[in-house]
């Protein structure tokens, strides 16, 4: 059994117990002085350990716990908010029963702020909503400008529908490639004296899923860009923009083409996709922690609606408001099956009704702000190149 696994049992069955026996309680502390104890072998092989909660999965590190798949208490933690444990050495056992206490009080009550548990009396053990450390997206400008060129994003195309293979059938995500797509998008953009966006066309609805993350991932840098990050976070903004909707590799074609109105069934299929992305981003061997919470947020409301269904209200991380508007407008000015595509104006309009609802304010300001002024340039994709990996074709 992976060690964290049985921390988790362990967990359980200290809620169980707590909710039993008062403080004392020789059966009580049996259970906590046992999962303690499971807690310190853990911390022998990993003295930094972290679990992802994802409706009713777990991922321990990058390891998702199959074993643990259904199991209640991670639908419990995560509808209290608790998305994310982290532990670190050293551990006692008085910041370990503290944390018991504060997780037990946590899945007994509304929580009214899912921030991250850190107090100083145990600084060992985190837990609470999903999240990014590192990533500044409070201090945002507004500035762009804007140029004409003439460019073909062919290779970059044929290269994300090959990594969207990789994934499928191979269950690899090819870094280097998702890093090469992300450069050469943001050359494109910059090669002249100043800013334009190159947006993929859509020919055919199969290819939507290449255009799609592509423009998402063009529409996340102009944003990122317009709101002053620096150009480091520009890029890692763009990763995530590109693996946004890397979810929907595991879900059946036919439901993703469908023509037609979505059936209750096909619909909650459909909308596992944002778990599924996380869950591949967190398994992968490359810090991709930002990427995967965008993943997991990009289609959650400002309100709270949205998906996946959140029982609780928490914020969601800057980088998700800012990807979530670039993935609604693209979506809405894209031919679909079941509708024509939008005009960037109608859209632009109908984005703003939601503004303080559906969208970040702020985020919709500057993106409005910026698609009215912007060169967009669209690139129809060619037919399909061999297949194969991109140095082969």
């Amino acid at each position: 059994m992976n060690p964290g696994e049985g921390w988790l049992l362990g967990i359980g069955q200290c809620m169980l117990a707590m909710q039993l026996y008062p403080r004392g309680h020789p059966a009580r502390e049996k259970v906590v002085d046992n999962t303690y104890e499971k807690l310190l072998t853990l911390l022998e092989g990993e003295p930094e350990a972290r679990f992802s909660i994802l409706g009713r999965e777990v991922v321990h590190g990058k390891e998702v716990l199959v074993s643990l798949e259904g199991w209640p208490w991670a639908s419990r933690m995560t509808q209290a908010g608790i998305e994310r444990i982290e532990i670190s050495m050293p551990v006692t056992r008085e910041e370990f029963e503290r944390f018991l206490i504060d997780m037990y009080e946590r899945l007994n009550r509304a929580p009214a702020d899912t921030a991250m548990v850190r107090q100083q009396s145990r600084p060992s053990i985190r837990f609470g909503a999903i999240q990014v450390a590192g990533t500044n997206a409070s201090d945002f400008a507004h500035a762009i400008t804007t140029a004409t060129m003439s460019f073909s994003l062919r290779e970059e195309s044929e290269t994300i529908k090959w990594m969207h293979r990789e994934v499928a059938e191979h269950n690899r995500l090819p870094m280097a490639e998702v890093e090469a797509v992300v450069q050469s998008l943001s050359i494109a953009m910059h090669q002249g004296s100043s800013m334009l966006l190159p947006l993929l066309e859509l020919k055919e609805y199969d290819q939507y899923t290449t255009t799609h993350s592509a423009n998402v991932s063009v529409l996340a840098m102009g944003l990122a860009e317009a709101m002053g990050l620096n150009p480091g976070e520009v890029r890692v903004f763009g990763i995530a923009g590109l693996l946004h909707d890397l979810g929907k590799v595991r879900i059946p074609i036919e439901i993703l083409n469908k023509a037609g109105p979505y059936t209750e069934q096909e619909r909650a299929i459909m909308q596992q996709h944002p778990v599924e992305g996380a869950k591949l981003l967190l398994t992968r061997q490359q810090e991709l922690d930002l990427a995967a919470v965008v993943s997991y947020e990009h289609h959650i409301l400002l309100n709270g609606k949205g998906y996946p269904n959140l029982s609780y209200r928490r914020p969601c991380h800057p980088a998700s408001h800012l990807v979530h508007v670039c993935d609604v407008y693209d979506a809405l000015c894209t031919n679909r099956p079941y509708r024509d595509a939008w005009g960037s104006e109608v859209a632009l309009a109908y984005m703003e009704e939601h503004g303080g609802t559906e969208f970040e304010p702020e985020a919709l300001r500057v993106f409005a702000e910026m698609m009215r002024r912007a060169n967009r340039q669209y690139v129809a994709v060619e037919e399909d190149a061999p297949t194969g990996s991109p140095a082969e074709t």
